[in-house]
């Protein structure tokens, strides 16, 4: 294993300055020289190695009074991402109709294209927005559906698009048909069966969400995108928990929507999301707000926003230029090895139900527990005024607890604090 000592040195050579304070004063171009180092050494071998992270875990300015795992909600940007908003922010504030619409609004098409080359897709089926609900919901107002025509969904969808769905239904008389799951499940061909079960003649779209984000289960997409395919029915996918978690190119999961957020794993600047549409649908799909040519081919025609955040949106250069130095099966195994490390040794306490699947095909670093004879926001409140430890208290549908999100700067200390935790409840009740 690579010594700390001599880890050091090497991105001391790279930065050209001295290590203080390591990661937090290197360029985008210095990051993504990490990516050679330990060239032998295998994702799931690197997933352990505690001086590669603690580099990574320099980048980024977390408060060290608070434990924060709950990165599923919203991730913070390691500084090279603060500081690049920071730098355009100033510069627009300088003359803003100039610089925020012919120096800035230049640098949205090379964006696009690093976008849609990270996702594996083409650069004209990329659309920048602010969020997975702006980018989903671009679909789900957009599509031209007729009364009586159904959708398949599951209660354990995200409630924005729940919401959107259900308006549709009231106001156009669309019919949802939900998927009977119950979460965990470690059965994908059961899964997709209870998706399947729900496609009828008139179903129109199936809606999936990759990763739930109640507690972390991974969802086969691309098995229930086929089987929705085989009967012609349309497949929009939310991946607001799976893009730059899971190592995966937006083709493989088989949908012809997709929506994600940028600002939870990939660390991007918070607002800021992206929309994926086949080229040949784009034409059907109405923008949310309109434009001259509603029914163009254009994608840019969903991101006639007027003004929008700038500074937010060509930072998120830097945040895919850190992703790429740390390296997708990289930051997928850690984050999984990240999961383990607590869930495993959790699921074994009495009165802690671990209530997120532990075999990689299931899960990545999502996972969601609850405590007996203690409600969703007991164990969080209890969490944070003994520990300081910040989660996310999940109650919906027949889940009761708590989720915790750790992120590439979590520790093995913050875990470990977690644990002290969880046998702290598992002893109280």
């Amino acid at each position: 294993m690579t010594s700390r000592r001599n880890f050091l040195n090497q991105v001391t050579a790279l930065a050209g300055t001295s290590l203080l304070p390591t990661f937090k004063g290197l360029s985008s171009n210095d990051l993504q020289s990490i990516s050679s180092f330990s060239p032998d050494k295998s994702a799931t071998l690197m997933a352990s190695d505690e001086d590669f992270w603690f580099q990574i875990q320099q980048a980024y300015t977390v408060s060290p009074q608070i434990i924060n795992l709950n990165n599923g909600g919203v991730s913070p940007a390691p500084t090279v991402v603060q500081n690049a908003v920071e730098r355009y922010n100033k510069l627009a504030n300088e003359a803003p109709s100039y610089f925020m619409w012919r120096i800035l609004d230049q640098g949205r098409e090379p964006l696009r294209e690093n976008l849609a080359k990270f996702a594996g897709v083409s650069p004209e089926e990329i659309a920048i927005n602010r969020n997975a609900t702006e980018a989903l919901d671009t679909v789900i107002l957009g599509l031209p559906l007729t009364r009586g025509d159904e959708i398949v969904m599951s209660r354990y969808d995200y409630p924005n698009m729940l919401h959107a769905w259900r308006q549709r239904e009231l106001r156009e008389g669309l019919k949802i048909n939900y998927v009977n799951i119950d979460l965990p499940l470690e059965d994908n061909d059961l899964i997709v069966q209870k998706y399947v079960e729900q496609m009828t003649p008139r179903t129109k779209v199936v809606h999936i969400t990759h990763i739930v984000n109640w507690n972390g289960q991974i969802l086969p997409a691309k098995r229930i995108a086929e089987e929705a395919h085989k009967r012609g029915i349309e497949v929009l996918i939310d991946g607001a928990h799976s893009f730059a978690h899971l190592e995966y190119k937006i083709p493989d999961l088989g949908g012809d929507y997709y929506g994600t957020s940028l600002h939870k794993w990939l660390s991007a600047p918070i607002g800021s999301g992206m929309l994926w549409i086949k080229k040949e649908k784009i034409s059907k799909v109405f923008p949310l707000i309109p434009n001259d040519k509603p029914n163009g081919d254009n994608i840019r025609k969903f991101e006639n926003l007027g003004t929008r955040p700038f500074p937010i949106e060509q930072a998120i250069g830097q945040a895919l230029n850190f992703q790429l130095a740390i390296g997708n099966a990289r930051k997928e195994a850690r984050l999984r090895f990240l999961k383990n490390y607590w869930a495993k040794e959790a699921s074994s306490m009495p009165k802690i139900k671990l209530n997120t699947p532990l075999k990689a095909e299931y899960s990545g670093a999502l996972s969601h527990f609850s405590v007996e004879g203690m409600d969703a926001g007991k164990i969080e409140g209890e969490l944070f005024a003994k520990y300081k430890i910040h989660t996310s208290p999940v109650k919906w549908e027949k889940l009761d607890g708590v989720r915790v999100t750790p992120h590439v700067y979590t520790s093995l200390q913050d875990l470990d604090r977690l644990l002290d935790g969880l046998k702290y409840l598992s002893t109280k009740v």
